[in-house]
């Protein structure tokens, strides 16, 4: 009797231990992740505190997915505008305008280079350049403007007063300029502005009580004069960039910048 149980224990010991061995371990439940999917393609206007203009959101589209390139054998204008890129009016004595002109007839990437006249019978506003150009035949026009901020104070020759003949004659007066020099292409046609380039500039100087009206104009004249050449060759690193992005006349042609001015390249006078 004592023989069978052992033997019954013996074989319900074996049984539970391969039970035990062949069952898998406990592993922490796994989830399976989400399918979300691939992120849709952002193509409306979320913000809609915007204001549209007299530009429709079509246009818009249509604007934003069009090339942008220089024109083959375009002409350009150079026109000195002012406030809301209104022509300027004002007797063209400043020789900025016309270092610009020569500057594009040089680049050999325009048929003909002109400075423009703003004293032509014409609208003002965006409306008027766009009047000029068509009388003069150009596809662009280059709108060049300058701005000034100024400030002024005593210096530390102001003692001079003191002696009366001493604040007459020291340079008490402290006058600091910055300007900006801007550059900006016009598309005529389609009335889309292509580049604007700044060209920044800064002067400090003392100053008497004497004619410190035309000492502060001469300053900028020098400023503006100085820096003109800096402001051409940033509007020439962009020229080049548009006529490198005129679209392929054929497949596996690419445009090419040409080297010199084409022989029939001129500034009209």
């Amino acid at each position: 009797m004592n023989t069978l149980l052992k033997l019954l224990a013996a074989t319900t010991l074996l049984t539970l231990t391969a039970c035990g061995a062949s069952a898998p371990a406990m592993r922490a439940p796994e989830m399976a992740p989400l399918d979300l999917g691939q992120p849709a393609v952002l193509d409306k206007n979320h913000f809609h505190q915007d204001q549209m203009g007299n530009v429709t959101e079509a246009a818009m589209r249509e604007i934003l997915a069009s090339p942008v390139f220089l024109e083959e054998k375009a002409r350009i204008g150079v026109v000195p505008v002012v406030a809301r890129y209104e022509p300027s009016y004002d007797v063209p004595v400043e020789t900025i305008t016309g270092g610009l002109a020569r500057n594009l007839a040089e680049n050999g990437f325009f048929e003909v280079v002109s400075e423009v006249t703003t004293d032509w019978p014409g609208g003002s506003g965006v409306g008027g350049l766009r009047e000029l150009a068509t009388r003069y035949r150009a596809e662009y026009l280059l709108l060049y403007r300058h701005r000034f901020v100024e400030h002024e104070k005593t210096n530390g020759w102001g003692w001079g007063w003191l002696t009366v003949v001493g604040g007459l004659v020291l340079p008490q007066n402290t006058y600091e300029t910055a300007g900006v020099m801007e550059a900006t292409l016009f598309d005529v046609k389609t009335g889309t502005l292509l580049f604007t380039v700044y060209e920044r500039v800064h002067a400090l100087e003392d100053f008497n009580v004497w004619n410190n009206d035309w000492k502060i104009r001469k300053l900028k004249e020098d400023l503006v004069g100085e820096a003109t050449e800096k402001l051409a060759q940033r509007v020439d690193m962009k020229i080049r960039d548009l006529v490198a992005a005129r679209p392929e006349k054929r497949a596996g042609a690419v445009a090419q910048a040409p080297e010199a001015a084409p022989p029939g390249a001129q500034v009209a006078q």
